[in-house]
């Protein structure tokens, strides 16, 4: 998980596979709490999944500044690179 597109496609088989959404809903622009209907005990697992995937955990304060799959995307490549 490299490139932002990388981090997307991971993202979006991981909300596909957690919240059994279908794959054309999740896009950059969709919004985590109203198109998706993620609630916050599916941020914690989505959390989580970062977690095994990256070997990096996003702090809960960075978290709930998230709206969209793009700001997670964000988050999760400034986690990964954080160290470069």
């Amino acid at each position: 998980m490299q490139t932002r597109d990388d981090i997307f496609n991971t993202l979006r088989d991981a909300l596909v596979e957690l919240f059994e959404l279908e794959p054309e809903r999740v896009t950059l622009d969709a919004n985590l709490y109203q198109d998706l209907e993620i609630d916050s005990i599916d941020a914690v697992d989505l959390i989580d999944h970062i977690k095994r995937k990256t070997g990096k955990r996003i702090a809960a304060e960075e978290f709930k500044s998230v709206r969209t799959v793009n700001d997670v995307v964000e988050a999760v490549y400034r986690l990964v690179h954080a160290d470069a």
